[in-house]
């Protein structure tokens, strides 16, 4: 992982006290169980704290014994799923994603071998999940070095202070801000959010 924060250093030297002073960079891609269970993952945890959240995924895995493949959801009624304390949104966002898996929308079982904005792409086309939570999934499922999450509160935040601007860039602004670190916006996106972390003795 040197590479990237080499490069990110070399184009925008603002970086460098959040760079020495923060967790290193290590994203790596590391898959929760299988993808669809990690996407499923992140519908629940859409717009919860983290212990409610943490609770319904718990009871939603109880109902199949596990992490359930989308054959198995597609199969179960709407009542446990919803007695296990996901909304009715959720619960159709979970549906769609199970029935997209399996029609060839989004093909998870070769879904690394395609290109970013394709995977963003087939991910939106999904009820629930739009562009960030693609974006997240290409960052910490498929550990894709160059995604810029423009969107993300904590980017926007952290570029702002690194950079000591008094207001956060416009998502806008900030996709034009970010073509100086390609191919590697996911390190700038990584120091960004650790603008957030407790500073390090």
């Amino acid at each position: 992982m040197r590479r990237p924060v080499a490069h990110l250093l070399a184009v925008d030297p603002a970086f460098a006290p959040i760079v020495a002073a923060a967790t290193d960079f290590a994203v790596h891609g590391r898959r929760q169980g299988d993808y669809f269970n990690a996407l499923v993952r992140a519908i629940v945890y859409q717009q919860l704290a983290t212990r409610a959240a943490s609770a319904i995924h718990g009871r939603f895995l109880a109902l199949f014994g596990g992490e359930p493949q989308p054959a198995a959801v597609l199969a179960l009624a709407d009542g446990p799923l919803r007695g296990c304390g996901l909304s009715t949104a959720k619960m159709l966002a979970i549906r769609d994603l199970a029935l997209k898996s399996t029609d060839g929308t989004v093909p998870l079982d070769r879904i690394e071998k395609l290109p970013d904005d394709e995977i963003v792409a087939r991910l939106s086309a999904v009820r629930g999940i739009g562009r960030w939570t693609a974006e997240m999934f290409l960052i910490f499922q498929l550990g894709r070095q160059d995604v810029w999450p423009v969107d993300d509160l904590g980017v926007r935040r952290g570029y702002a202070v690194i950079h000591g601007l008094a207001d956060w860039p416009k998502p806008k602004e900030l996709q034009a801000l970010g073509e100086v670190y390609r191919p590697y916006r996911t390190a700038a996106a990584w120091y960004c959010w650790r603008t957030a972390d407790p500073p390090v003795a």
